[in-house]
């Protein structure tokens, strides 16, 4: 079943799944108000130190979500926690409840292998592999044993992350020759070829130039159509931009272990949360008096 024949307000999920490619239907639009995340009372820990702590928030469909806040007040942390790519670090566990349509992803049944096919993540610097751009593009589809045309599959993942035009007469030429906004968009692209429904992205385009910033915000406008998305960023003026929804996190500091632990203090629209914050703490960060 091609990704156009697919729909995706009613999800087929089987996560527990290993071996079988994800089937997150596509093709007729789900109202925005249904969640594709319900976090509940979440808490991280690392050994004994609870890194962050009581995070509920909703996350819905077919927008974008960014997480703000100063260094150090766990966005990150969360941001991972949503395809268990938290359960790599062997002190980690987590706490309260995150429901993916409803399915408990820390459900001992449920793979992370399948959680991480169907929630995509493009981390903050580019990470391409040291292989061509294709098969850079290739390498998750292959692992999922994908039956279809992979020509076309390479192509269309590269459209949708607006590189396709540069790249297409040098698939063959190693990504590690593309410059850094383009590594960048490889990796979206990557992440968009095994067809997930959320793409996480932590702080995208911290290292990037102003213009290839701007191509990745375009970017995200372009796809939050198709896909849910989830951004970390320090740069208020792009959560500003991109993002429908917006959570503000800081730190609480205890002075006896000197150690910082994370909470979420707001979450609303982002419109909302720029013009009119419910809580002092949302607007001294967003005017600009702390972080």
């Amino acid at each position: 079943m091609s990704p156009e024949q697919r729909t995706i307000d009613q999800p087929k999920i089987d996560l527990a799944a290993p071996d079988v490619a994800p089937v997150v239907p596509r093709s007729e639009p789900a109202p925005q108000t249904d969640p594709v995340f319900a976090v509940d009372d979440l808490s991280v820990y690392y050994g004994a130190f609870r890194a962050v702590r009581d995070v509920s928030l909703t996350v819905k469909q077919r927008q974008v979500t960014a997480f703000i806040g100063p260094s150090g007040c766990g966005k990150t942390t969360v941001l991972r926690c949503f395809n268990r790519m938290n359960d790599l670090i062997d002190t980690a566990r987590v706490e309260g409840s995150i429901k993916y349509h409803g399915i408990d992803l820390y459900d001992s049944q449920v793979n992370p292998v399948e959680v991480r096919r169907r929630i995509g993540m493009v981390f903050q610097k580019p990470n391409p592999f040291p292989k061509s751009i294709y098969d850079n593009i290739a390498f998750g589809p292959r692992i999922a044993k994908h039956k279809g045309d992979m020509d076309d599959l390479v192509e269309r993942s590269l459209r949708r992350a607006a590189l396709w035009d540069e790249v297409k007469d040098r698939l063959k030429s190693s990504a590690m020759g593309l410059s850094g906004g383009q590594q960048q968009r490889l990796c979206i692209a990557r992440a968009l070829a095994t067809d997930p429904e959320v793409i996480l992205m932590d702080e995208p385009a911290s290292a990037l130039d102003p213009i290839a910033t701007g191509r990745i915000e375009d970017l995200m406008a372009e796809i939050k159509s198709e896909y849910t998305i989830i951004i970390v960023t320090h740069n208020m003026q792009q959560a500003a931009r991109v993002s429908d929804m917006c959570a503000f996190f800081t730190a609480e500091v205890n002075e006896v272990s000197d150690t910082r632990t994370g909470i979420l203090v707001e979450f609303d629209r982002t419109e909302q949360m720029f013009s009119n914050p419910s809580d002092s703490r949302t607007e001294n960060y967003v005017t600009g008096r702390f972080g």
